[in-house]
């Protein structure tokens, strides 16, 4: 990721159950285990498309697990 430092944390929630969708459950996870990341730090990282990217995004956005902050995208605490 070239735009953020690697925030690491040893915290990582599991992942929701209601995420059912194997490549939804890896953007949450590396959300999560990041603090937040950009579209395109998501695809550099995940080795991803950005329209793949943006789709799984608004559908963690819309299920409420994650939020935009500014250009990065973090996980939601509230569950």
């Amino acid at each position: 990721m070239s735009s953020q430092e690697y925030r690491l944390s040893s915290d990582v929630e599991p992942v929701p159950d209601e995420l059912e969708s194997a490549q939804a459950k890896l953007v949450y996870l590396c959300l999560e285990a990041t603090g937040g990341a950009t579209v395109d730090d998501l695809g550099e990282f995940l080795a991803m498309e950005k329209l793949s990217v943006l789709t799984l995004l608004q559908t963690l956005s819309n299920a409420g697990l994650i939020e935009q902050r500014g250009e990065e995208y973090v996980v939601t605490r509230v569950r």
